[in-house]
């Protein structure tokens, strides 16, 4: 188990991957992958590193600006997510701040699942995910 660590610069191009992987498989599934954003806030870097990679499956993908980090799960649902929300809280023993989003039921394209993601992580935690439209904003050559 090891997720793999992208730059928050690749972020739009790794979302946009895993939506065209999705649409190539036509799967006719409600959640092809999910966005899980966790916001470790006052937990210690070493930590984070030492223990995330325990949790993740090589498929899965991280980023991060600061102490805001989001994975991209793929073939994971809410359910899936739940659990390793889970998984994280009992490793770090403590409630970590968490927003889930799954393609394509809250949204077709990047832009879309970063708004929702947005909207979501303001509504549950008051947190501005203003990163999001930053990383909308770049283009990797």
């Amino acid at each position: 188990m090891a997720g793999v660590a992208f730059s928050f610069d690749n972020f739009k191009p790794l979302v946009d991957l895993n939506i065209g992987i999705a649409k190539r498989l036509d799967e006719n599934r409600s959640e092809s992958f999910t966005l899980l954003f966790c916001d470790f806030s006052g937990i210690d870097i070493s930590l984070i590193n030492t223990n995330l990679p325990t949790l993740l499956r090589t498929s899965d993908s991280i980023v991060h600006c600061e102490e805001y980090y989001f994975f991209v799960m793929p073939y994971t649902d809410r359910y899936g997510c739940a659990i390793v929300k889970r998984m994280i809280e009992n490793i770090f023993t403590a409630p970590i701040p968490t927003a889930t989003v799954c393609y394509p039921v809250n949204g077709e394209n990047t832009t879309e699942l970063f708004d929702s993601l947005h909207l979501e992580t303001k509504k549950i935690h008051g947190i501005n995910l203003e990163c999001l439209y930053k990383a909308l904003e770049k283009e990797i050559f």
